[in-house]
C-alpha cells in the first residue's frame, strides 16, 4: 500500500486483504454507505458487499444453545453494485480466474471517489484494460453511481455488459454470528422501468422497512449514447440487465450507472418506490453528478480538514480517519433519526448497535460540526422513555441507558458471547456497564460548553442530566462499615472483569471510573437547573417533581461516593482489584504473541482473566482522560479525597504495564494521558492508534468494519491533546508542546459560533478569530493570560523542550488579520 495526502492507494490484487480494503474503502454520506467491494463480485469468502442504511435495523430470533436469542442487526441491504463484462464467448470477469496483469485501486479522501485501474487477460489471451469510479452523493443522499470504462487493447468483436441489483442476500460479513439468523429482506417486486433502468423492492421482515432502488444503465463511446441489444432476466430478488454491442480493438466503451435508494423512513416523499423511479430519471450523468458530490466533499473538508506539515503518512491517516466518520455521520444525518454505530457503516460487527462511542466522537463534531453532535445527542433524547423504562425494570429511578443501542433504545447486547478460540458460548455480562449513562451525561454538557446552545440545553440536554443524575443518586447505596455510599453490580470501560473470582454471580462493586462519573454527573445536574431559562427551570421541576430534598440528596452522594485506593495511593479500579493475581505478561506474550484478546485465551485454557489484574482497555486512566489534573483532584476533593498529582505518573504506569489494548480504544486514551510526560512514549501509542484500522492490527476485525471511536479519538488527539486546548475558568487555554513527528498543525475550531485557528509551527504559534468572536475575552497559553479579540493574530514564539517544542514564555506578537490572510486557508 502507499498513499499521499489525500489518497489511499493499493497496489496489485491481494486477494487475502480485501476484507480490510473494503472496509477502509466504503463510501458512504451520512444516510447510506456501501463497502468498497468490486462491482462485479459477490459474497464468496473472499468479498463482501455490503450497503448500510442509518438506522437500518431488523430482528430475529434463533434458537442456540437451549435458548431463544433475539438479536437486532442493522441490515445488509439489496446490493445495487453488480457491473460486470465479458468479451464475446468469455468469461465474466473475475480476477480470481484471470490473469491480472495490472491492478490498483485508490480512495480519494478528497472527492469521496474509488476508482480501480487494471488489466486483464482472460482464457483466450483477449486483453482489456478497465476503469472504474463509483461515488455515494454526499449532497444528494439518496443517488450513487458507478462509471466504468473498458478498453479492447488486442482484440475486438462483441462485449457483454452485466448490470443488476440483487436482494438476495443476508447478513453474513461476521463469521462468529453465521450461527444466529441472518435473513433480513423479503423481496417484493422486480421489473424494468422503460429501456435502460430496473427496479427492485424488497422490505425488512420484522421493522417492515420497505426499500426501493432502481438503477439506470447506459453506454456510451467518446460521450455518445450507444445502441445496445438488451435482455432482462429477472428473478425474485434480483433485477438483471445485459448490454451487447460491439467493441473495435483499440477502442473504449464507457458504461454508466446510476442508482437511487430510497425508503419508507425517509421524508418528502409519498413512498419509496415512487421516488426512487423519478429521482434515477431526474438523474444527472456520472460527471454532472461527480461535479456537485465533490462540492459538498470540499464544503465538508473546509470545515473538518487538519493539515500536518511534512508528515504525509500522519495526514493521510488523519484525513482517513475524518473522511469515514463524516462518511457515517454528515449534515446528512441531521434530520435523521441516527446514532453513530460503533464500527461505522462499514460492516456487521457489533451488529451495527451504537455504544458509548460518542465519547470519542463528539468533541471532533462539536469543534467543526456542531449541528450533526446535536442531531447524534437527540438520538439519545428520544430514547429517554426507553432508558426510563430499563431503570424501572432494573428496580432503580431516572434513565439508566442500554450498553448497546439500536432503534428503539432497548438493551442490545447479547446474553451470550462466542469466543472463536474455543468454540463455546459463555455468557455476556456487558450490560452491566452503567457508565454509558454517564458518558452521555458528558457529551450533554460538553456540547453546551462548546456551543453555548442554550436552546438544545434547555428543552433536551436538562432534562437528560437530571435523569442520569436520578439514576445514579438511585443506585448508589450507604454503606456503613465505609461511612460511605457505593454502586455494586456494575463493569468498568475494562471489558475483561464483569465478576469477582469469588462470587457466582456476575458485577462489581465500586468501580472507581464509575463512581467518580457519577458524582460529576450528580454536581452536573444540580448546576444545570441554574443555567436553563427560568421558565423552563419551572417546568422542569413540575414535571419530573424535583425537590429542595432530592437535590440535597445528589449533593451528598456526591461528595460521599466511596473510590477505592491500593496501598501505595493509586486510585484501584474497584474494590478488590488488590486482591487479584498478577498475571506472567512475558510468558503469554512468548507463547501466544498476541494477547489483545487475552480473555479469549484464557477462556480456552478452562482459566478466566477475572482472576489476574490484566485490562482490556483503559479504566481508570478514563479520569485522566476525560478530566484535566486540576479538574479531578478537586473532583476528588470534593469526595474528600486528597489526590496529588505527583501520583499520576505511578497510576498511569502501572496501570500501563498491565493493559493488553485489546479495544482500538485503549492506545487512544493512553497516548493523551502520557501527552504531558511522556511524548515519545505517547506518539507511538498514536501512531499504533492512526494504523489500527489500516494496518488491522488486531488481526481480522477491520474487515468486518472500521472502528470509529478509535478513529475519531485519534484525530481529538491532535486537535485538543497535543494542543493542549481546553475550557477551563473562563479562559480558552493552549499549551501545545507537539512532538517532533507532528511539526507543524494547521487547524480551526467552531467555538459559540466562532472560528479560532490554529497554526502550531516549530518556530512560532498563532492564533486567531478573523471572522468574529464570541468565545472568551482571554486566551491563556503556558499559563500566562492574553486578551483576545476578533480580527487580530497572536504570534507565540516557540523553543525547543526535551521531547518537542513548545511556546515561549513571552508577550506575543499582535498582528491585524489583513496581513495574514493566508491564515483562514488550511491548504
Amino acid at each position: 500500500m502507499s498513499d499521499s495526502g489525500w489518497k489511499l492507494v493499493y497496489e496489485g490484487f491481494d486477494p487475502a486483504q480485501e476484507g480490510v480494503r473494503e472496509a477502509l474503502c466504503t463510501l458512504g454520506n451520512g444516510y447510506f454507505a456501501t463497502r468498497g467491494a468490486a462491482e462485479e463480485t459477490e459474497a464468496d469468502g473472499v468479498h463482501y458487499p455490503g450497503t448500510y442504511l442509518t438506522c437500518g435495523y431488523n430482528r430475529r430470533v434463533t434458537e442456540l444453545a437451549g435458548r431463544r436469542i433475539e438479536n437486532e442487526d442493522l441490515v445488509n441491504l439489496p446490493n445495487w453494485l453488480p457491473l460486470s463484462f465479458r468479451a464475446q464467448g468469455g468469461e465474466w470477469l473475475n480476477l480470481s480466474r484471470m490473469e491480472v496483469l495490472s491492478y490498483t485501486q485508490e480512495l480519494d479522501i478528497r472527492l469521496g471517489l474509488l476508482q480501480r485501474r487494471m488489466r486483464v487477460r482472460d482464457e483466450l489471451g483477449r486483453e482489456t484494460s478497465v476503469t472504474s469510479r463509483r461515488l455515494v452523493h454526499m449532497r444528494h443522499q439518496n443517488l450513487a453511481a458507478i462509471e466504468m470504462t473498458l478498453t479492447a487493447e488486442n482484440w475486438s468483436g462483441a462485449v457483454e455488459v452485466r448490470s443488476a441489483i440483487n436482494g438476495r442476500v443476508i447478513n453474513a460479513g461476521v463469521e462468529r454470528y453465521r450461527q444466529l439468523s441472518s435473513n433480513h429482506l423479503a423481496p417484493l417486486e422486480v421489473c424494468d422501468l422503460g429501456e435502460d433502468a430496473m427496479l427492485l423492492v424488497a422490505e425488512t421482515n420484522q421493522s417492515h422497512i420497505r426499500i426501493a432502488e432502481a438503477g439506470r444503465t447506459r453506454v456510451f463511446r467518446d460521450g455518445s449514447p450507444v445502441e445496445v441489444a438488451r435482455e432482462s432476466a429477472h428473478e425474485k430478488g434480483r433485477a438483471t440487465h445485459t448490454l451487447a454491442c460491439p467493441i473495435g480493438r483499440g477502442q473504449s466503451l464507457t458504461v454508466e450507472k446510476i442508482v437511487a435508494l430510497y425508503t419508507s423512513r425517509d421524508r418528502a416523499i409519498s413512498e419509496p418506490t415512487e421516488a426512487a423511479v423519478q429521482a434515477v430519471v431526474m438523474a444527472e450523468d456520472f460527471a454532472g453528478l461527480l461535479a456537485s458530490h465533490a462540492l459538498a466533499w470540499k464544503a465538508l473538508w473546509d470545515r473538518g480538514d487538519i493539515v500536518v506539515e511534512r508528515h504525509p503518512r500522519t495526514q493521510v491517516l488523519l484525513r482517513l480517519h475524518i473522511f469515514h466518520l463524516l462518511q457515517t455521520v454528515s449534515p446528512n444525518t441531521v434530520d435523521l433519526d441516527a446514532g453513530v454505530p460503533a464500527r461505522g457503516l462499514h460492516g456487521e460487527a457489533y451488529r451495527g448497535h451504537i455504544f458509548w462511542d460518542e465519547l470519542f466522537i463528539l468533541p471532533y463534531l462539536d469543534a467543526h460540526f456542531p449541528s450533526i453532535s446535536r442531531a447524534l445527542l437527540l438520538y439519545r433524547y428520544r430514547r429517554l422513555p426507553e432508558a426510563r423504562r430499563l431503570a424501572r425494570e432494573a428496580g432503580h429511578e431516572g434513565a439508566m441507558f442500554p450498553w448497546q443501542s439500536g432503534s428503539s433504545g432497548r438493551e442490545e447486547s447479547q446474553v451470550l458471547h462466542l469466543n472463536p478460540r474455543s468454540g463455546r458460548w459463555t455468557p455476556d455480562n456487558s450490560n452491566r456497564q452503567r457508565h454509558v449513562s454517564a458518558a452521555i451525561a458528558l457529551n450533554v454538557w460538553r456540547h453546551w460548553q462548546a456551543t453555548g446552545d442554550r436552546t438544545f440545553l434547555d428543552r433536551h440536554g436538562a432534562e437528560m442530566l437530571i435523569e442520569i443524575a436520578r439514576f445514579w443518586a438511585s443506585v448508589a447505596t450507604w454503606d456503613e462499615p465505609l461511612g460511605r455510599y457505593g454502586i455494586a453490580g456494575v463493569m468498568g470501560p475494562d471489558e475483561f472483569h464483569d465478576a469477582y473470582p469469588w462470587r457466582d454471580e456476575p458485577g462489581l462493586d465500586n468501580n472507581a471510573y464509575t463512581n467518580v462519573m457519577a458524582a460529576w454527573v450528580l454536581r452536573r445536574a444540580a448546576e444545570v437547573l441554574d443555567l436553563v431559562q427560568p421558565e423552563r427551570r419551572r417546568e422542569l421541576e413540575r414535571m419530573l417533581e424535583i425537590g429542595d430534598d432530592e437535590r440535597a440528596r445528589w449533593d451528598e452522594i456526591s461528595r460521599r461516593l466511596h473510590v477505592p485506593f491500593l496501598d501505595n495511593g493509586i486510585i484501584a479500579q474497584f474494590d478488590g482489584y488488590d486482591e487479584l493475581a498478577e498475571l506472567d505478561w512475558d510468558a503469554y506474550r512468548e507463547k501466544y504473541g498476541d494477547i489483545q484478546r487475552l480473555d479469549r485465551i484464557l477462556e480456552a485454557e478452562g482459566d478466566s482473566v477475572n482472576r489476574y489484574k490484566a485490562s482490556k482497555q483503559a479504566d481508570v486512566l478514563m479520569l485522566f482522560y476525560l478530566f484535566s489534573s486540576d479538574e479531578l483532584r478537586e473532583l476528588l476533593g470534593s469526595l474528600s479525597y486528597d489526590f496529588s498529582p505527583e501520583v499520576i505518573p505511578a497510576t498511569v504506569d502501572y496501570y500501563l504495564a498491565r493493559t493488553s489494548h485489546g479495544s482500538t480504544l485503549s492506545r487512544v486514551v493512553h497516548s493523551w494521558v502520557l501527552a504531558r510526560r511522556n511524548r515519545a512514549r505517547s506518539w507511538q501509542l498514536l501512531h499504533d492508534a492512526l494504523e489500527s484500522d489500516v494496518s488491522d492490527i488486531q488481526g481480522g476485525t477491520t474487515a468486518e468494519g472500521i472502528h470509529l471511536g478509535a478513529m475519531a479519538g485519534t484525530v481529538d488527539l491532535v486537535q485538543r491533546a497535543q494542543t493542549g486546548l481546553e475550557l477551563r475558568d473562563g479562559v480558552l487555554w493552549l499549551t501545545p508542546c507537539l512532538p517532533n513527528e507532528l511539526q507543524g498543525l494547521r487547524l480551526k475550531i467552531l467555538h459559540h459560533g466562532s472560528w479560532l485557528h490554529l497554526h502550531v509551527g516549530c518556530e512560532e504559534i498563532t492564533v486567531s478569530a478573523p471572522y468574529g468572536w464570541a468565545g472568551f475575552e482571554r486566551i491563556g497559553v503556558r499559563d500566562q493570560l492574553h486578551q483576545f479579540r476578533a480580527g487580530e493574530t497572536l504570534s507565540f514564539g516557540c523553543e525547543r523542550a526535551e521531547d518537542g517544542w513548545r511556546p515561549k514564555k513571552e508577550e506575543p506578537r499582535r498582528t491585524s488579520d489583513a496581513e495574514n490572510d493566508a491564515v483562514g486557508d488550511l491548504r
